[in-house]
């Protein structure tokens, strides 16, 4: 599960164009906060999940699936 969240949060930050520090600074977390979310390091709580798809402009669910 985690590996499928890292990689729909990289592959969507990168189609919109942004950098790991502006999906940070849009979701209220640190920037290397965002870059261990993709590389898989870090377990996310449900709350920094939404914060993450509304900065992502995505439903929450589509970051697990």
């Amino acid at each position: 599960m985690v590996a499928v969240f890292a990689g729909n949060v990289r592959r969507l930050r990168k189609e919109r164009g942004l950098s790991q520090e502006e999906l940070a600074e849009a979701a209220g977390v640190h920037r290397t906060y965002v870059g261990m979310i993709e590389r898989g390091e870090k377990n996310v709580t449900i709350y920094n999940i939404e914060r993450i798809a509304i900065a992502l402009d995505v439903p929450p669910g589509s970051l697990l699936g």
